[in-house]
């Protein structure tokens, strides 16, 4: 059974990362995957052994057991697949909401819409969503980017300037802001924070690209310096307790459409070595808690799947020796996912090797949480995915200190 009415026991080495990062307002300071961030905010990459090929061809990274891998075997299928369903909650939780919530042992939300009630409203929400499954811990998240992404807003929340604009901060003082954004979302019970943005723009499509570069929602052209950036976002929000999901993982810089509300959305231009992974390398090898996949298609990478569904393109983040949580972008309420039938895309997912599902939709909720049983049940090696994945998800809570794994 989970233990999640007491909080973990506190990580080894958490002293020393409080030495090295300061004290923060709100839950004890994360400690990201596989390492703690530096105090300059540049990425420390994990350790990881490779174990040799009878070939000599290039090694496979061989990863730490998850601790948390035997609690999450211990619970049920129906338990283990509810820790894999992130559901989105409107404005409040109406009655729609809460039945998905309760019914499928859901164990995360993202909070969408406009939520300007203030940190102490959000904190009075929070608490509610969590006593509706508790022995899940539930993990609350929310879009937090900046600019014209900040779903929380009102007292306790400061305005975020866009990421074009954060972009013109030195990285010690990013990361100091970032640290302040993330202590009020720590004190509203908001733990995951779906930023920082790690798409690089080329200058030339600023305009024309409307997911990113239109909106303001990217820290530039160069990958050296989205790099950075990213780094000092990611870093402040770890300072502070709260992790981080960098997006849009292969990128969505060289996209025209926002998958959000276009179908058929193509990058016919970034391939598995482009300098526009950087960032996402970097971060992947820093640790950082959770990476977001893009719903657009990569034909340079896989040109017969949406990233999301794609083995290939969550294949480059394990191949890196990426061991934290793979999370889809939205598959419940965007364009882009339309053609699929809604039981078919947690699966889809899953199978590729991601983690946990976006869902806007509540209403599909059910539909993906049956889907993923029936496959689990009818396959021994999916169903093992699922508890792998499961375990990844526990780790994270543990890490935030939500859940104990023993």
């Amino acid at each position: 059974m989970a233990r999640a009415a007491r909080r973990a026991r506190p990580l080894i080495g958490a002293c020393l990362w409080l030495a090295l990062a300061g004290c923060a307002i709100g839950p004890a300071p994360l400690a990201p995957s596989a390492t703690l961030p530096s105090p300059s905010g540049t990425p420390v990459a994990p350790t990881v052994t490779a174990t040799p090929t009878a070939t000599g061809s290039a090694p496979t990274p061989t990863l730490p057991v998850n601790p948390c891998l035997d609690e999450a075997a211990g619970l049920s299928l129906r338990a283990q697949v509810g820790q894999l369903v992130m559901v989105g909650v409107g404005g409040g939780l109406d009655a729609a909401e809460r039945r998905a919530i309760k019914a499928n042992l859901v164990g995360s939300v993202v909070l969408l819409g406009a939520q300007d009630g203030g940190v102490r409203a959000t904190r009075a929400l929070t608490r509610e969503l969590a006593g509706l499954n508790p022995e899940a811990a539930l993990l609350v998240a929310a879009d937090q980017e900046g600019g014209l992404v900040q779903r929380l807003r009102g007292s306790g929340f400061s305005r975020i300037p866009s990421a074009a604009r954060q972009a013109k901060l030195a990285d010690a003082e990013l990361r100091a802001a970032a640290r302040g954004w993330g202590a009020a979302l720590g004190k509203a019970g908001v733990l995951l924070d779906l930023a920082p943005v790690a798409d690089v723009v080329p200058a030339a499509r600023k305009l024309s690209n409307a997911p990113i570069g239109r909106l303001d929602r990217g820290y530039g052209s160069n990958p050296a310096k989205v790099t950075a950036k990213t780094g000092a976002v990611i870093g402040g929000l770890a300072d502070a307790g709260v992790a981080a999901a960098v997006k849009h993982f292969p990128g969505l810089g060289e996209v025209t459409g926002n998958t959000d509300h276009t179908a058929g959305v193509v990058d016919r231009v970034t391939t598995a070595r482009s300098a526009s992974l950087q960032p996402f390398r970097a971060a992947a090898e820093g640790g950082v808690a959770a990476v977001m996949v893009s719903s657009a298609t990569y034909s340079r990478i896989d040109g017969s799947r949406q990233a999301v569904f794609s083995p290939k393109v969550i294949g480059l983040l394990r191949g890196w020796g990426y061991d934290g949580v793979v999370i889809s972008d939205d598959l419940g309420a965007a364009v882009s996912l339309r053609r699929v039938a809604a039981s078919d895309r947690a699966v889809r997912f899953l199978a590729a090797g991601g983690d946990l599902v976006i869902n806007a939709d509540p209403a599909l909720t059910g539909a993906m949480v049956r889907g993923v049983l029936r496959k689990a049940k009818a396959s021994p090696d999916f169903a093992e995915h699922v508890t792998g994945s499961a375990a990844r998800v526990l780790l994270l809570k543990s890490r935030l200190g939500t859940y104990d794994c023993g």
